[in-house]
């Protein structure tokens, strides 16, 4: 039997009357929008898992693909890093091609409407640094100027607050107290690294993770390898940095935890062999963060060591445990 319109329109209003409602919009992993239920959020290198984790607090679930001494530039994704990024909710990356292969799917997904946020985005153009040797190459190493970390910690508490806004104003705050932090470290870096006499305040490292640092600090730096560790330094990159550290004896230089020491004690044996007496002035971290579940496996703790540890080891005056007193031993 046919029903006329206006009883079928009759039925519909009858219905909405009576409480029935659409079925309620989902997140990108399924979960009912609005619910209490915790975000489940990805990222890749442990210092954006770090303040991802701070910004999120209680609301999301936050898990690094890339952790302790695992470096970015070459390290190739798995099929479970690439099936956890899938069902997130929130993938947060660095960028600038720090992560390698893995940037290439993570745009690609973003041009398709997908959750996936660089947080160097909110870093304006021209405080991003090229490479000396490839004009179209970003530096991708933003973290060691803590006013730009800054700036892509505010880029995490507002793509937050875009996928989950019943929690924003919980982000904003903890985005507050991180920030009011992070601003207080800034300024403990440049009171140490000010205090290195002028003639000692060289950076000599394995690869050159340090120009933000160099630039925000001013402190000179001098890598044998360029702003990626994905070719190896040549001969010629080798006796350069020789002959600087013998012509204007450099006495200290500093090894990388993620980062292969073998072209940096090549070049410690060529100024030695120079008749300069060039040492290790200890580890610094540059592409990772330390172990997990201690004090410099934070940001926070990680720019302290790196900070306190090249004071010291250049002849500044830094406390011996660091600005918060948590180092994990004595640095020279």
């Amino acid at each position: 039997m046919k029903l006329h319109s206006s009883v079928l329109y009759a039925g519909a209003v009858c219905l909405l009357l009576i409480g029935c409602s659409p079925a309620p919009s989902t997140s990108p992993s399924g979960q009912p929008a609005g619910t209490d239920k915790r975000l489940q959020v990805v990222c890749t290198v442990s210092m954006v898992t770090d303040i991802v984790q701070q910004i999120a607090g209680e609301h999301a679930e936050v898990s690094g693909l890339l952790n302790e001494g695992v470096d970015p530039h070459v390290y190739v994704p798995t099929t479970s890093d690439t099936s956890r990024a899938m069902k997130a909710d929130l993938v947060f990356y660095c960028g600038l091609h720090l992560e390698g292969k893995m940037v290439d799917g993570y745009e690609s997904q973003r041009k398709k409407g997908k959750p996936y946020f660089a947080v160097t985005d909110g870093i304006p153009h021209d405080k991003i640094l090229t490479s000396d040797l490839v004009a179209t190459a970003h530096d991708p190493h933003v973290w060691g100027d803590v006013q730009l970390w800054m700036s892509c910690a505010s880029e995490v508490e507002k793509r937050l607050s875009e996928v989950d806004p019943a929690h924003a104003a919980d982000y904003a705050a903890n985005s507050a107290r991180l920030l009011e932090e992070l601003k207080q470290l800034d300024s403990y870096i440049r009171e140490v690294i000010a205090s290195i006499p002028e003639p000692q305040r060289t950076l000599v490292t394995a690869h050159d993770a340090f120009g933000y640092f160099s630039r925000a600090y001013s402190i000179r730096v001098k890598a044998v390898q360029g702003i990626s560790t994905d070719s190896e330094a040549g001969m010629k990159d080798v006796n350069s940095l020789v002959t600087f550290l013998v012509e204007n004896k450099i006495p200290t230089v500093f090894v990388e935890a993620s980062v292969n020491e073998k072209d940096l004690r090549a070049v410690i044996e060529g100024a030695q062999q120079q008749g300069s007496n060039v040492q290790i002035g200890g580890t610094l971290y540059s592409d990772s963060m330390g172990p997990k579940g201690t004090y410099e496996g934070t940001y926070i703790g990680m720019q302290d060591h790196n900070a306190t540890l090249i004071a010291r080891s250049l002849g500044g005056q830094a406390p011996e445990r660091g600005w918060k007193g948590k180092l994990k031993a004595p640095v020279r």
